[in-house]
């Protein structure tokens, strides 16, 4: 396993990270999971990433249990504050002071821990002031609950703002979580730029576009049984995008890519991801165990610039690279 430092901090990471995002509690069952997470462990990932809005804190949960064996030390465990959780009252979500004072003491308790690495705004609030958002998460840090503060889909702007007060406050802001694939590059321009200037990695979401650059999905042809896009759970509202003929058709055309790399489409897809400076780890997710061992393989992965350069070729008008893209509810009224 490749082990990088997040950002410019001195906290060091696994370039895979485990996350269980849309599976974990809801789209797979406990034990299963469990035998993911294992297998995440045997295979040498050493950063796993939930959020207490998975499954309505059911994914925290099932990560606790299959951590709780870990010496503690050894493992870098990331959570993330904002969705609504538990009944969704309104004070059930975002970012106020007293969600986030709330939210730490659930997600420890549900984890098994005393503190985790890495605690992150799920999203930007609009109806918060940022800095009563980063006051809290200051005192987050300075009771020992958290060492390193982050955020997940903020534009470069906002993630300059919170910087400068976390610099004001004196605590480590780290880190990004984007989505971020070979069709999906919207933090290229803006976020990347301000990320590096600001010593903040990227901990990437999606590196397979949920499933799509597998070659799984087939033109033409219904999605296999068992797949996210059939996932009614919610799984399916995330892939759909993506499911088009032609997107689908191009996806094959990376075969002789990968073939040449000695890689299956999925390392393909991760290692790509890892290519950029600015990126620390991609996150997987898994529901069976071969899974993560398949994309484990992906790291410290070093494609050509001729490889780089087809997938560029290939993908070519079907690329999302605008950073006005990255959105955040307006408001937290989500009834």
């Amino acid at each position: 396993m490749e082990i990088r430092n997040l950002g410019t901090s001195g906290l060091k990471i696994s370039a895979i990270a485990y996350g269980n995002w849309l599976t974990h509690g809801s789209q797979v069952e406990e034990d299963a999971a469990l035998a993911c997470i294992r297998q995440a462990l045997d295979e040498g990932i050493t950063t796993f990433d939930t959020a207490d809005a998975y499954a309505n804190t059911a994914a925290e949960t099932v990560m606790g249990k299959g951590l709780a064996s870990e010496r503690r030390e050894g493992l870098e465990i990331f959570t993330k504050v904002y969705w609504p959780t538990g009944p969704g009252k309104h004070n059930d979500h975002g970012l106020s002071r007293k969600h986030i004072m709330e939210s730490i003491d659930g997600s420890l308790r549900r984890l098994g821990t005393d503190y985790v690495d890495l605690y992150q705004a799920h999203r930007y609030d609009h109806e918060t002031p940022l800095e009563e958002t980063m006051e809290a998460f200051a005192d987050v840090v300075r009771q020992g609950k958290a060492l390193y503060i982050g955020v997940s889909e903020w534009t470069a702007e906002q993630i300059r703002a919170g910087h400068a007060l976390a610099r004001e406050l004196r605590i480590p802001f780290v880190s990004s979580q984007p989505q971020y694939n070979m069709l999906w590059r919207v933090i290229e321009s803006e976020v990347v730029p301000t990320c590096k200037e600001l010593g903040i990695g990227q901990v990437v979401w999606s590196p397979i576009a949920q499933g799509v650059l597998t070659g799984k999905y087939l033109p033409g042809q219904a999605p296999p049984a068992g797949s996210r896009a059939t996932d009614e759970k919610g799984g399916a509202n995330f892939v759909k995008r993506y499911l088009q003929d032609d997107v689908l058709e191009r996806v094959q055309q990376l075969k002789p890519i990968a073939d040449e790399a000695g890689l299956t489409l999925a390392q393909l897809a991760v290692a790509w991801t890892l290519q950029n400076d600015n990126v620390s780890a991609a996150i997987i997710g898994a529901s069976r165990p071969e899974q993560v061992t398949e994309n484990v393989a992906a790291a410290g992965v070093r494609l050509s610039e001729d490889a780089m350069r087809r997938i560029d070729e290939i993908f070519e008008g079907h690329i999302e690279r605008d950073p006005a893209k990255t959105v955040s509810p307006a408001s937290r009224d989500f009834g």
